[in-house]
């Protein structure tokens, strides 16, 4: 048992030299913990905040070992198990874990890169994404993309499910081909006795990379040394499903409102002692009583957009819950410059329905129509599932307008919330 729990004699040796070469991430090594596995013809792998080394680890030159210590020291500093297990629950069975494993590691690959490590060979990068890839140039991605967003991204597909589908079994090829290999288990659930929580625990990651950081930008030499900002650098980021909860959940709010029918008991109670007393009688108080309508919202769903049909299904599936939770009456329309059908979906199966709905996605898009119509069903919220490509026309007073965009739109609405799916 205690040899099992003792510090990698295989890696001992990396992690000196990284040591002196990198004073960011010998101080991130520290919090690692470092362990010799039998992990067949696999060198290393990450999971949590272990990093296992297998037999074929010491078959690696000093200088590849060096880069693969420092690659899965970035895998535990940067949380991606966690991550990758967080994406997995909101996902389900959609998620993708060698996809996320390939942005990951052509983050991190392109990160030693630029920093000058040497890791083994063949290993993916920007260029295994081939023309998946978001943008031109390593920095553009290291300045831009998080492991999360990169994954979003490299989904593909433009709509049509049988491209996207192809676009990942290329892509798949193409990392293949470029020598990766899964080597990130997503982080489980250890049981009541881990007293710190996820939030915890990233809270205290991203104080150690900032120190890390500092620390080598100080020494001016490793990645602390970089002269960019990473943006796959964890930050306390609240996923778009938990934020379209609050938003629908302040709008679906049933609030007391006046009602003259009754007065209030306050002021019956003060009238009476009006009265008994021979004082004026106070002004008249009316109660409050809950509106007793089911609550409506309105899901419009832009047939135009660059929404895909995965985003689709995911975005649905929200509101499907939602609504259940809610006990909400569910109104969806399809539009691009006019609403081109309309229908309240019923039952539990209504996303099912809402898949086999036909129509095009040739058209223009204007907002004007589909709000107006949304308007005139009195609804508690209007979601539009949008690119925001079009004219937006007036504010829908005070109906509550929140537009679900899969990327940041290049055009902001003048009225209501921007809800980005990207991560």
């Amino acid at each position: 048992m205690a040899r099992a729990s003792a510090h990698s004699a295989r890696a001992t040796r990396a992690l000196q030299k990284l040591s002196e070469a990198d004073p960011a991430l010998a101080a991130l090594a520290l919090w690692c913990q470092h362990r010799d596995r039998d992990l067949g013809d696999l060198p290393a792998q990450s999971q949590g905040i272990r990093i296992a080394y297998g037999p074929a680890f010491e078959g690696l030159s000093l200088s590849e070992q060096m880069g693969l210590c420092a690659h899965h020291i970035l895998h535990v500093a940067l949380r991606h198990s966690a991550r990758a297990a967080t994406l997995e629950l909101r996902l389900g069975p959609a998620y993708a874990p060698d996809l996320f494993g390939i942005a990951a590691d052509v983050l991190i690959n392109e990160t030693l890169r630029a920093a000058g490590y040497i890791q083994p060979r063949p290993h993916v990068t920007l260029a295994t994404l081939g023309r998946a890839a978001p943008v031109e140039t390593p920095r553009d991605l290291l300045g831009q993309y998080d492991a999360e967003r990169l994954y979003m991204a490299l989904r593909g597909g433009g709509g049509d499910e049988g491209n996207s589908e192809r676009a990942r079994k290329a892509l798949a090829e193409a990392a293949e081909a470029d020598g990766y290999r899964a080597d990130l288990a997503p982080e489980r659930d250890e049981g009541a006795g881990q007293e710190e929580t996820r939030e915890t625990q990233d809270f205290e990651w991203r104080q150690h990379l900032a120190r890390a950081l500092e620390a080598g930008k100080l020494a001016g030499r490793g990645i602390g040394a970089l002269g960019f900002r990473l943006a796959d650098i964890p930050e306390s980021r609240t996923p778009w499903e938990q934020t379209l909860r609050g938003l629908l959940a302040r709008a679906l709010r049933d609030a007391p409102q006046p009602s003259y029918r009754r007065p209030a008991g306050r002021w019956v109670a003060a009238e009476a002692e009006a009265r008994a007393t021979a004082r004026p009688v106070p002004v008249f108080e009316p109660a409050r009583q809950r509106d007793s309508l089911q609550p409506r919202i309105v899901l419009g769903l832009d047939c135009s957009s660059s929404i895909t049909g995965t985003d689709l299904a995911h975005f649905a599936a929200q509101i499907a819950r939602i609504g259940r939770r809610v006990m909400a009456e569910i109104h969806v329309m399809l539009f691009d410059e006019v609403v081109q059908s309309h229908r309240q979906m019923r039952g539990a199966r209504w996303f099912e329905t809402l898949a086999e709905w036909e129509f095009s996605r040739d058209g223009g898009t204007s907002f004007v129509d589909v709000i107006a119509q949304a308007r005139a069903l009195s609804p508690s919220a209007l979601v539009l599932l949008t690119d925001c490509d079009g004219p937006f026309g007036e504010a829908p007073g005070r109906l509550p307008v929140i537009w679900a965009c899969a990327e940041p739109p290049a055009t902001r609405p003048p009225f209501g919330t921007v809800l980005t799916m990207e991560r």
